[in-house]
């Protein structure tokens, strides 16, 4: 049995004079387990009573329960790793790798199987949107509950209030019970409370998903002010253009093991790697309703294919990429428009490819899956390793699904080897195709020529 121990560090530890005093976290080979099997049946007031009845039965039904899948599961095993005062770490890894229960362990949400966890310093956490709001409060009520849960005293929720209700977009509703918040205004006020309450540690998860474009470049403007400030930060996220732009080093998780611990430039690349390495696609039907947008269509699936249609993740220059995405859910509505976003590691966009005009999507009235391929022939992207992202909307201004990152893939020389040296992207991002002459040439040069010539 775990002991509380691995989550709560005795007060005179934390305060002791001079003891690990720059550091903000320490894990010591945190694990957790979970057992996998039938739930067991909640017992009801009539069950208890029809109990002596079922006696003569028991027997039989030890015997089924032994029969049942008893399996464990490990969602971390021995991760361990030290965060200093001030740092900001990004937390990196597919889905499934135990990023999630590794920050809900750090904010003493579940506690560990193995291990503990230090935590030096008041922590606010957003973990999932709305996390400790009470739907019958108010906007107002949940900020004052939210503070108070975070240690914070009403005086100074009151000095913060009105920069968290402007920061959050939601001042017209600050009076309305928040069950009748959208998910967007959800997400913007859970932001704000943490964000602006003066944590000494930030933990945020992959929330920031379901909100719009303008909000979340907000949200990562408001996190490079909390590091600016000293503040610790922990960043689960997909978009590996937040990790970049905002952690100094990433944590890379890999079936709840800790691989790499070390520069954000090279725990990103060792992700990428192997997700090219990878012939599995990433699940996009997992936690597809925590994504932004209407959602009556979800993007379930994405694979890049060769110009016959075979899975790859590695291209050369200059070879003909599809990007191939799956659309579910069910809409009356025909005329949708789709964008396939590449970028680089460090985020620069590089291409934007919307669907042509007039593109008709057959069926989505159906509830069947549909496939839809955008093909750019003899793409001339400079090698290197790219990043695919998928967006769908009725319109440009109304968004059905925004899928981040969903895959990515290489871009080796191939034809550009003929040029002698290394084509990378960091040279430039598209090789156009050009013509080389002589427009004119000096008389100087023309005199070097005649005189080369007449040595001949």
């Amino acid at each position: 049995m775990a002991s509380c121990a691995g989550l709560a560090v005795p007060l005179d530890r934390l305060l002791t004079p001079g003891s690990m005093s720059d550091i903000a976290i320490r894990a010591e080979g945190l694990s957790k387990r979970y057992r996998l099997g039938k739930r067991e049946r909640y017992r009801t007031l009539r069950d208890t009573l029809t109990d002596a009845l079922a006696a003569p039965f028991r027997r039989f039904r030890s015997r089924e329960a032994s029969d049942e899948i008893d399996e464990t599961f490990w969602a971390l095993k021995d991760v361990s790793f030290e965060v200093k005062h001030g740092e900001v770490i990004g937390i990196i890894g597919r889905n499934g790798a135990g990023k999630s229960t590794l920050l809900k362990i750090l904010s003493r949400i579940t506690e560990p199987t193995e291990g503990q966890a230090q935590i030096h310093g008041r922590i606010a956490s957003l973990l999932e949107v709305g996390t400790g709001f009470h739907p019958e409060l108010t906007g107002r009520d949940n900020i004052y509950l939210n503070g108070a849960i975070l240690g914070m005293k009403k005086a100074e929720i009151r000095r913060k209030f009105d920069e968290i209700v402007a920061f959050a977009e939601v001042e017209k509703f600050i009076d309305t019970p928040v069950k009748h918040y959208s998910s967007g205004m959800y997400v913007r006020l859970a932001f704000a409370v943490a964000a602006h309450l003066e944590p000494e540690i930030l933990v945020v998860d992959e929330v920031l998903a379901v909100g719009d474009s303008a909000f979340q470049k907000k949200c990562i403007g408001k996190m490079g002010d909390v590091a600016k400030m000293g503040k610790t930060v922990l960043l689960v996220s997909h978009s590996m253009a937040s990790i970049a732009s905002l952690c100094h080093s990433g944590i890379l998780l890999e079936s709840g093991r800790r691989t790499f611990f070390g520069p954000v430039e090279q725990a990103i690349d060792r992700y990428l790697a192997g997700i090219g390495e990878s012939d599995h696609e990433i699940d996009l039907a997992e936690g597809k309703d925590r994504r932004s947008g209407t959602g009556e269509l979800r993007i379930v699936s994405a694979k890049a294919l060769d110009q016959d249609a075979r899975p790859r993740k590695q291209f050369s220059y200059p070879d003909t990429i599809s990007v191939e995405f799956e659309v579910e859910g069910l809409s009356k509505f025909h005329n949708f428009l789709a964008v396939v976003k590449v970028r680089t590691t460090t985020g620069i966009t590089v291409l934007h490819v919307p669907t042509p005009p007039g593109f008709y999507w057959p069926g989505p009235d159906s509830g069947n899956g549909i496939r839809i391929r955008c093909t750019i022939p003899q793409c001339h992207l400079y090698p290197g390793t790219y990043i695919v992202s998928i967006w769908i909307g009725r319109n440009a201004h109304l968004e059905v699904d925004w899928a981040p990152d969903v895959l990515s893939f290489s871009i080796d020389q191939g034809d550009l080897a003929s040029y002698g040296f290394d084509m990378g992207w960091k040279h430039g991002l598209y090789f156009c195709d050009s013509e080389w002459s002589i427009a004119s040439a000096s008389p100087y040069m023309e005199s070097v020529a005649t005189q080369e010539t007449g040595r001949e």
